[in-house]
């Protein structure tokens, strides 16, 4: 790496040639504050947050996007420098509504942290300002303007990183407002609910809709017996709501503040993942067999399938006709869990908790009603944050907490459902058996590590005795147009696709704990948490979906078999071609 010489507040250090101003600070051990910067997605210099002074220079430039040179004199601490920060600080709390108490984002918004830190005065600019009315029309997001700062930073997640693009900046000077073309709502856009937005907000202007009320009051209820599943992922994302480190795997802990909260029972949604595998598996190999349509592409990320419609309508029928996990659970419980024990599904009240906010929008989707019309599989879907916020509220000391277990009988999973979380994981879990069924005997290797990791789009062949299979996996909207588009123009061959709406997968889902602009820049978060699900895979001895006790009960017991017609009146859906 060719590198150069700089200085930055009089000390020299050498930094990689190409980098920013920014990025030269940063590796030297510096910060500097940014609002609307966010690496290799948003790097606009907008909010005008990060200047400095750098010798030569005509006034101050913004460090997101200044290169550095040899022998570059850079300052980033004058009382210049500090001055106009804060004054910028100041001109943008001057339009924004400043009711921090009852804002989903106090304590952790960028802007309120940078106002306390340069001990801005939130009123010094007032004046006129301008008043929008919310937009609720989704099931899973709210958007509030008039704390929106025009950072830019939801428009370039949808833009450049999921290549949708359906909101932007309407209006000029101070009618700038971000929005949709025509001023639609939301929820009349192509919109896929992936939530990729949410997190890049550096503040209260994007926030899922907040299911948590509709939880407790059903807790409450006596006549209700309330149940939730959590999801592979969350477990190894929800202790960063409580101080610990990216990476850190709470299953335990996680399990026994479900428990505080009064739940009837707290289970294990990678058992589904697991029966997901199965019917997943057997509709693949029976597709592959017998000329069925291919390539499959899996179903489990509701934001996929959203896109699907929306984009690549003609493909819903290569769509695995599976309901994802989440869905099948719901199912499972109030079918066969609700006859084993003589309730009436009615009286359920099934909660998901879950790292993706589209999964909010798909608990209300056609198909979604096993139980009997009008009897939703599952009647609320949590995000990671809400149940975090859940915990809280209930007074509940998450790290204090004792590690306990799922409830029975749904709390066997195996290594191959706890990696449905990563991007791949869905596919490796899959081969895992399609392979052994194929084979007709056990594997030696249970990783396919040609799957693992996170690439945007990962590709690999596996030859299965006699069998060749090509196989394609791609996380990311922008990616999945990518690949699909190579595969529709014949420029592909492929028989099995994974496809995640998030990049990296469900580890990085719109629902995940939030992280300010220079923690994602320095934490590879994907990774980090993938890594959990995958040394949790390491370490279990089931590691295989089809040797899953509880999943060959609920066989034996009654599905039959993987692809029966129960099976595919309970576990199985349709789609919709939406198109634009």
């Amino acid at each position: 790496m060719d590198m150069v010489k700089v200085k930055i507040n009089g000390r020299e250090y050498e930094v990689p040639a190409n980098s920013t101003v920014l990025e030269a600070a940063k590796y030297a051990g510096i910060e500097i504050p940014t609002l609307c910067y966010l690496k290799d997605i948003n790097e606009i210099g907008a909010c005008r947050l990060c200047l400095v002074e750098v010798t030569g220079a005509r006034g101050l430039v913004t460090a997101c996007v200044y290169p550095v040179n040899d022998g570059m004199e850079i300052f980033t601490n004058t009382p210049k420098v500090l001055a106009a920060r804060k004054t910028n600080l100041e001109l943008v709390l001057s339009n924004h509504e400043k009711k921090c108490l009852s804002c989903p984002r106090s304590t952790s918004c960028e802007l309120q942290t940078l106002a306390n830190e340069y001990g801005c005065d939130a009123g010094y600019f007032e004046g006129e300002s301008v008043h929008y009315p919310l937009d609720t029309s989704t099931a899973f997001l709210v958007r509030d303007n008039n704390k929106c700062i025009l950072c830019r930073r939801c428009v370039a997640a949808c833009k450049n990183m999921q290549g949708i693009g359906v909101i932007g900046a309407n209006d000029r000077g101070f009618d700038t407002h971000i929005g949709h073309p025509y001023e639609v709502s939301l929820a009349e856009t192509s919109c896929v609910s992936c939530g990729q937005c949410i997190v890049a907000c550096p503040v209260g202007a994007l926030y899922e809709k907040d299911d948590t009320q509709k939880v407790l009051d059903a807790i409450a209820d006596p006549t209700k017996h309330v149940a939730i599943c959590a999801a592979p992922s969350v477990r190894a994302t929800i202790g960063e709501c409580f101080g610990n480190e990216p990476g850190t795997d709470v299953e335990g802990k996680m399990v026994a503040a479900m428990k505080r909260l009064g739940f009837d029972g707290v289970y294990d949604m990678n058992l589904t993942a697991d029966l997901t595998i199965m019917e997943e598996a057997h509709e693949f190999l029976e597709r592959f067999q017998n000329g069925g349509k291919l390539p499959l592409i899996t179903s489990c990320s509701p934001g996929w399938v959203k896109y699907c419609e929306h984009y690549f309508p003609d493909m819903t029928e290569n769509l695995s006709s599976c309901k994802s996990p989440q869905q099948m659970f719901g199912a499972l419980y109030k079918t066969f869990y609700a006859q084993k024990h003589g309730i009436d599904p009615k009286d359920i009240f099934f909660v998901s908790c879950i790292p993706c906010t589209a999964k909010k929008f798909e608990v209300r989707r056609d198909g979604q009603c096993a139980a009997g019309e009008g009897i939703y599989d599952v009647d609320v879907a949590i995000t990671t944050r809400e149940l975090a916020r859940m915990i809280e509220k209930a007074g509940i000391q998450f790290n204090k907490l004792a590690d306990e277990k799922f409830d029975q009988p749904f709390d066997i999973g195996s290594g191959a459902g706890a990696i449905f979380g990563a991007t791949g994981g869905v596919m490796e879990a899959a081969l895992r058996t399609a392979a052994e069924v194929v084979l007709g005997k056990k594997l030696e290797k249970l990783e396919f590590d040609d799957v693992r990791g996170t690439a945007p789009i990962k590709r690999a062949t596996y030859k299965l005795g006699d069998v060749e299979i090509k196989v394609a996996v791609a996380s990311g909207t922008k990616n999945a147009k990518e690949l699909l588009t190579k595969v529709q123009n014949g420029e592909e061959k492929v028989d099995f696709i994974e496809i995640m709406a998030c990049p990296g997968g469900c580890v990085n889902g719109g629902g995940q704990p939030l992280h300010t602009a220079a923690e994602r820049a320095e934490y590879d978060l994907r990774a980090l948490r993938a890594a959990v699900l995958y040394n949790a895979d390491a370490k279990m001895d089931l590691r295989k979906s089809h040797d899953n006790s509880a999943v060959k009960a609920l066989y034996d017991e009654f599905f039959g078999e993987p692809g029966s017609h129960k099976a595919h009146e309970i576990l199985h859906t349709t789609y919709v071609k939406r198109g634009l």
